[in-house]
C-alpha cells in the first residue's frame, strides 16, 4: 500500500559508528489516510444465493457506516447458442424471451437489494450487466462507475468443481485493481 508522508521541518543527524548519517523521522499525513480509508461508492456483486445475500447485507452496512453508496450488480448471461450435433436450436423470438426472463430476475434481485438499502437510508444504485465474463464485467461496472471497493461473496468451490466452475472472485482478485472484500 502507497503511504503518503509528511517531512519534519528540520532531518536530524544521527552518527553511527562516527559517521554522521542523516535522518529523517517520517511522520503519517494524517489527511492521505483520511481521504483513501472512507469508501464513497461501493459495488457489490450478486447471484442472488444466499451467500451473496450475506455480501449484500454486509456492504450495506459498510456503507451505512461511511455513508458510501451501493452499487448493486448482477450480471446476466446471454443465452447460450449450441453448435454440438443433437443441440436444440431455439428461434430468435425463444431466445428473446428467455433473455428477458433472466433479465427481469435480475432486476427483482438487485431491486431488492435497493430496498434493503433505502431500509437503512443507504442509497443503492440497482444495475445489471449482460455478459457471459462475470469477473471481466464485474471489474467493467466497478470502473465505468468508480467505486472504491468491490464487495462479493466466495462460494468456497474446492477439488473438481473449482476446476471447471471455475472462481469469479478469485477472477476479479487477480484482475481487479480496486480493493476487493471477500466474504465467506
Amino acid at each position: 500500500m502507497y503511504v503518503d508522508y509528511l517531512m519534519p521541518p528540520t532531518p536530524r543527524l544521527t552518527y553511527i559508528n562516527g559517521w554522521g548519517v542523516q535522518a529523517v523521522t517520517l511522520i503519517p499525513n494524517p489527511t492521505h489516510f483520511q481521504e483513501k480509508t472512507v469508501y464513497k461508492k461501493i459495488l457489490v456483486a450478486t447471484d442472488g444465493s444466499k451467500l451473496s445475500n450475506m455480501a449484500v447485507e454486509h456492504a450495506i452496512g459498510l456503507a451505512d457506516a461511511t455513508g458510501a453508496e451501493v452499487i448493486a450488480v448482477k450480471v446476466v448471461p446471454r443465452y447460450p447458442q449450441t453448435y454440438f450435433e443433437g443441440g436444440v436450436a431455439l428461434a430468435a423470438d425463444e431466445v428473446k424471451k428467455i433473455e428477458k426472463q433472466w433479465q427481469d430476475e435480475a432486476m427483482e434481485v438487485v431491486n431488492a437489494i435497493k430496498a434493503a438499502g433505502q431500509k437503512k437510508d443507504v442509497k443503492v444504485k440497482a444495475t445489471t450487466v449482460k455478459s457471459d465474463l462475470i469477473a471481466e464485467a464485474l471489474i467493467a461496472a466497478a470502473k465505468r462507475n468508480k467505486v472504491d471497493l468491490i464487495v462479493m461473496a466466495s462460494h468456497g468451490r474446492k477439488g473438481l468443481k473449482r476446476l471447471l466452475l471455475g472462481s469469479e472472485t478469485q477472477q476479479v482478485l487477480t484482475h481487479s485493481h480496486i480493493p476487493v472484500l471477500v466474504l465467506r
